[in-house]
């Protein structure tokens, strides 16, 4: 029932009145719905209530949303970034619903004023990267046999039929091992699993496991 709810949200576009259970449930969507058009997605405010933290109201917005703050350090930059915040408009606006304590859209603008992401290459987007279980699992096994970070990233690479088919890019590689090897820094290799097994529980509840 769960997934059915899942894959359906996944499939619609936003519209003003749209419910969700949960402020994490709508965060998913906007990243969702992100992917699928072509655009990152950030979060611009939540207000909570000071009672017991609950996210009263909240917005999502396209990434490209105000213009980049001007650095005073600015002019000692030989080759400053180039601006990607156009001032897009695109937003999600949530408040919560008192008696029902779900949240509705309330706030709305699907108009962007830039060029959006290409449906071949929007799995890179820095929102829709991720590193699956079984991946994490493959790149885990590699380090362990010695096999460095962009030799091992090459080799998923291949077996996927390429880096555009790939969820995720060297950096996220590198990243993923850095942590794992902080890990094992502070807990030691037998508390860096509990703590990695103790943080899927935490994602999914029927997660089980057994050492």
């Amino acid at each position: 029932m769960e997934e059915n709810r899942e894959g359906l949200i996944s499939s619609l576009f936003p519209q003003v009145g749209m419910e969700f259970n949960t402020i994490d449930e709508a965060w998913m969507f906007w990243i969702s719905y992100g992917g699928q058009k072509g655009f990152e997605v950030t979060k611009i405010y939540t207000n909570k209530r000071k009672s017991d933290g609950k996210v009263r109201s909240c917005r999502y917005v396209c990434a490209n949303e105000g213009h980049r703050k001007k650095d005073k350090r600015d002019h000692l930059t030989k080759c400053p970034r180039a601006e990607t915040r156009t001032d897009c408009q695109v937003r999600m606006g949530l408040i919560m619903d008192r008696e029902k304590e779900t949240y509705k859209v309330a706030d709305l603008i699907l108009e962007h004023n830039h060029m959006l992401q290409l449906p071949q290459t929007s799995h890179l987007m820095v929102s829709q990267r991720k590193i699956s279980e079984l991946q994490g699992f493959e790149i885990e096994t590699a380090d362990d046999a010695g096999i460095g970070p962009k030799a091992a990233h090459e080799l998923a690479c291949v077996q996927v039929g390429g880096s555009s088919n790939l969820s995720y890019t060297l950096r996220d590689h590198k990243n993923y091992l850095r942590a794992k090897h902080q890990r094992e820094m502070a807990y030691g290799q037998a508390g860096s699993m509990l703590m990695y097994f103790q943080d899927k529980i935490a994602e999914n509840p029927s997660f089980q496991y057994a050492l």
